[in-house]
């Protein structure tokens, strides 16, 4: 790291945990983000402030007003352009030891594949459970970590799944295709600071993740109530007849 790289970080250096080693673990790492809305935009603000050196960015909208609630990345001068694009420009100004590279596409098949295997850690951002259960399945045969959130009215969730381990669960272990309807904000709504409070500790367990410190959130789902604001823990285990990671799979 060279003289403004250390005054960057030096807030992090002055950690035990992550110091140089860990500073420049970041930098060297690799992620991959699908989505750059609610989710998406705390999450790549504090990934390119900490140094991520490389991220990858996947999302076909385009910014609209009914966004910027809560879509903290983007403001009105932007209505109607490319939201990776804009992300990536604003990103790029935080911090430009980053290489962040903007994708205008909806990442599926093979394109999605190619993207996983080329990352050190997934970052599933997305808003329906179509995305989600493509995303895990290619983590699973790709054999990469994936960090996991979703928000919906004043109730959002967080984990880590490494499905590809012998012990570990992963998404379908704890959700099944077909099981609930596909709710979404636009139906039914969700508040801006509680979509802010599931990035932040999204974009908290990627770091730990990449660093190898401390304990993340495998084997445990973190839940998340601003209403009576309140956080509350369920274990997850492995689901043998998993169709993805399980023993039949």
């Amino acid at each position: 790291m060279d003289d403004e790289q250390l005054m960057r970080y030096k807030r992090h250096l002055l950690l035990p945990q992550l110091d140089v080693a860990g500073q420049q673990q970041l930098l060297d790492a690799s992620v991959l983000v699908i989505g750059t809305g609610g989710l998406g935009s705390p999450v790549l603000m504090y990934l390119v402030a900490a140094g991520v050196g490389k991220i990858y960015l996947y999302d076909d909208d385009t910014v609209e007003i009914s966004n910027l609630q809560r879509q903290i990345l983007f403001d009105s001068s932007v209505l109607g352009l490319s939201k990776v694009e804009t992300a990536a420009e604003r990103l790029r100004l935080i911090n430009s030891d980053c290489d962040v590279i903007a994708v205008a596409s909806r990442l599926e098949g093979e394109l999605l594949v190619k993207a996983i295997s080329e990352v050190d850690l997934v970052i599933d951002c997305s808003d329906n459970f179509d995305t989600r259960f493509a995303v895990n399945q290619a983590c699973v045969a790709q054999q990469k970590t994936l960090v996991s959130g979703a928000v919906i009215r004043m109730e959002g969730q967080v984990s880590v799944f490494s499905g590809y381990q012998a012990d570990k669960p992963c998404y379908q272990c704890l959700y099944q295709p077909d099981a609930f309807d596909d709710e979404t904000c636009t139906s039914s709504g969700v508040l801006g600071p509680a979509v802010g409070v599931i990035g932040s500790l999204m974009a908290a367990e990627a770091v730990k993740l990449l660093v190898g410190m401390g304990d993340s959130l495998e084997g445990r789902l973190l839940l998340f109530d601003a209403q009576v604001m309140r956080f509350n823990e369920l274990k997850l285990k492995k689901d043998p007849g998993c169709a993805v990671c399980g023993s039949k799979s």
